[in-house]
């Protein structure tokens, strides 16, 4: 029996309707679709991880790995234990609560926020293991579940715009629009956005990759020729190779010394919130391309896939990055064709393999791998047609969820919002039944919490 034929028996690939070279293309065409998290990730982190004694450049690396091995082991086990074609990585929004909202809007230092992570990570597989999911799910409001998404998306596309400075900040109105055309850097970052919105409107795979990689090999050329500021990392400026994270993994250790319990109790909550229902919902969204759900609308055997996604996060925490969640992405590889978890080995080994350009990935400018934000904020924002708009309550939560998140500079407050107003307008249309005790509970806590925040009480 050869290789072929033993892949194709291990995955039971023929009953899912699929081949083997099938399965290989899908898995490079998710590879493509979602490996500029490697350059993005880093990108995000290293602004809120600082090592003393290590440059810019090296926790970049170090960064850039512990993202490469955590979306190897979430999607080998994906592949191996769940055999479904999703592919798994750190994810976007939570990455960005991690770094602006937790360390450098909460002052918590990065290696607490490892470990909340790391706790969030423990909770999704043991809720996971004892089948609780579907009683997690029903605690939340279904507007805030389906709204979150577009809220992250908006808050995504925020930042990516404050980063290639198209909005900048003002006096008067607190932001504006920004003189991108007396930068050059600005300038070069908006061509390069443009490309890469052409290139995904007309489908092409890798769209995002290929953005990133043609603004900066413009940008290096530049740099090089004399045009712009050689204080810009390029190739030929570049740290030299190295693949230790020591001083990365494992830091989450020292993060649980010294905590202030309610503080991080609300920072573990709301990676755990974001986390389980982005999967969840990212899930289900795949699994429409594939025709995987059954007639009632779910996937079978969910708890797999999610144990997939809780045992990723609990190995990124312990690597050095944040929670590694269900790529959206996946659709891309579906729809070549993927259909079972041989698709995800596949990502996994790419994953593997491009540790060898880790020097490479340090040397991508900002302007250039900020796009992705923007172009990945805008795809979120799909999600608002599932809302129910012509409900006040649906219109409400999901709305201040929606704003909240990218105005408030937080994804936490954003759910907050979301969390809270719907049981006040449940109550103001006479629906209180409808509302859940737990909902009642969860939104007085936050209350409770927001007031002692604002009187100083705690962080």
């Amino acid at each position: 029996m050869g290789l072929s034929d033993t892949l194709a028996a291990r995955f039971d690939v023929e009953s899912h309707g699929s081949d083997v070279r099938t399965e290989l293309v899908a898995g490079l065409t998710t590879f493509l679709a979602m490996s500029y998290i490697i350059v993005v990730n880093p990108a995000i982190l290293s602004e809120a991880i600082q090592i003393e004694g290590y440059g810019q450049g090296e926790v970049f690396q170090m960064i850039a790995i512990a993202t490469i091995l955590s979306a190897a082991v979430g999607t080998v086990v994906m592949a191996l234990y769940a055999n479904r074609p999703f592919g798994l990585a750190p994810g976007l929004g939570l990455n960005a609560f991690f770094a602006y909202t937790v360390v450098l809007g909460l002052g918590i230092s990065w290696q607490t926020a490892l470990a909340a992570v790391f706790v969030e990570g423990v909770l999704f597989m043991l809720l996971t293991a004892v089948g609780a999911r579907e009683y997690v799910i029903r605690l939340f409001p279904e507007p805030v579940k389906k709204s979150v998404g577009a809220g992250i998306g908006l808050f995504l596309l925020f930042i990516g715009l404050q980063e290639l400075q198209i909005v900048v900040p003002d006096d008067s109105t607190l932001v504006t629009l920004g003189g991108i055309f007396g930068n050059p850097w600005a300038i070069l970052g908006v061509l390069g956005l443009v490309l890469t919105f052409v290139l995904w409107a007309r489908n092409v795979t890798g769209a995002i990759v290929l953005g990133i990689v043609t603004t900066s090999l413009a940008g290096w050329g530049l740099t090089l020729a004399g045009f712009f500021d050689r204080g810009t990392i390029t190739p030929e400026s570049l740290p030299a190779a190295q693949y230790d994270i020591t001083p990365l993994a494992g830091a989450f250790v020292d993060g649980l010394s010294g905590i202030d319990p309610l503080t991080f109790v609300l920072v573990v909550f709301t990676f755990f919130f974001v986390d389980f229902f982005d999967t969840a919902g990212t899930l289900i969204g795949v699994s429409q391309f594939g025709d995987f759900l059954d007639e009632d609308g779910d996937l079978p055997d969910m708890d797999r896939p999610l144990m997939a996604d809780a045992v990723g996060t609990t190995a990124g925490a312990m690597l050095g990055t944040s929670t590694v969640t269900t790529y959206i992405e996946s659709s891309t590889g579906v729809e070549e064709g993927g259909r079972t978890g041989l698709t995800a080995l596949v990502v996994a080994l790419l994953f593997v393999a491009s540790l060898v350009v880790i020097p490479v990935v340090a040397a991508i400018p900002a302007y250039a791998s900020f796009t992705a934000l923007i172009v990945v904020g805008v795809m979120m924002l799909q999600g608002l047609v599932e809302v129910d708009w012509s409900d006040p309550a649906w219109a409400v939560s999901a709305g201040l969820t929606v704003t909240v998140m990218p105005f408030a500079y937080s994804i936490a407050d954003g759910l907050a919002a979301g969390i809270v107003a719907y049981p006040i307008i449940k109550l103001a249309v006479g629906e209180a039944d409808e509302v859940a005790l737990g909902q009642y509970v969860i939104a007085a806590l936050l209350v409770v919490y927001y007031v002692l925040s604002t009187r100083g009480v705690i962080l």
